[in-house]
């Protein structure tokens, strides 16, 4: 049985762990699915809520490293973060996307939709899907009722490794083309189609 991966795992660069994270599983209540798409936020970067330094609202970026980041946006959507970097630096990894695999039925019932591709295909709708929120920022990824569980493939598995290329980010500011999305090329459950250009994914 696979274990969750541990807190060690997250005390890396955003970068890293945000690449190493497709197709992994996260898990909230035994609901969730493989990752198909995150994205990485570092202090030093203008987009990320650490930028500005440690605040009551975003203390979560700043603790230990492993430790889901919730935040509120628009005044009307939450999004799971997990912290990243060693204690004191505001760094995480935003998941963006889900292939919804296991609690389905639940899922559906919290989201109103019935196809599979509108149920986590996005931070919001990923949130809404596995019934997170503002309660859950600040607990391990690694204990219940959090998992994050490591790539289940090889030994005999069918699932192949995810072929994983970088584009620039989501909805961050105009002129930000850093290429700190990364995606399953192969999936149809991403938040967004790949760019025409997108490049295999480096931490570089």
């Amino acid at each position: 049985m696979l274990q969750p991966l541990p807190q060690a795992f997250f005390g890396r660069s955003a970068l890293v762990v945000a690449r190493d994270l497709i197709g992994c599983t996260f898990l909230f209540h035994g609901a969730g699915g493989r990752i198909v798409e995150t994205e990485a936020y570092r202090q030093d970067d203008p987009c990320c809520h650490g930028y500005n330094g440690k605040t009551a609202r975003n203390a979560v970026l700043f603790g230990p490293p492993g430790h889901m980041y919730v935040y509120f946006t628009y005044g009307m959507h939450f999004c799971a973060n997990v912290a990243c970097e060693p204690e004191g630096t505001g760094a995480g990894v935003l998941l963006r996307a889900i292939v919804p695999e296991h609690g389905v039925r639940e899922m559906i019932e919290r989201r109103g939709v019935e196809g599979p591709r509108l149920l986590c295909s996005g931070p919001a709708r990923l949130a809404q899907a596995l019934g997170i929120g503002r309660e859950q920022s600040g607990l391990p990824v690694w204990e219940p009722p959090l998992a994050i569980l490591p790539w289940a493939g090889g030994g005999g598995s069918s699932r192949a490794l995810p072929r994983i290329v970088a584009t620039p980010r989501i909805g961050v500011r105009r002129g930000d083309q850093k290429p700190w999305r990364f995606v399953d090329a192969d999936s149809r459950f991403l938040s967004r189609p790949l760019p025409r250009v997108a490049r295999p994914a480096t931490t570089a």
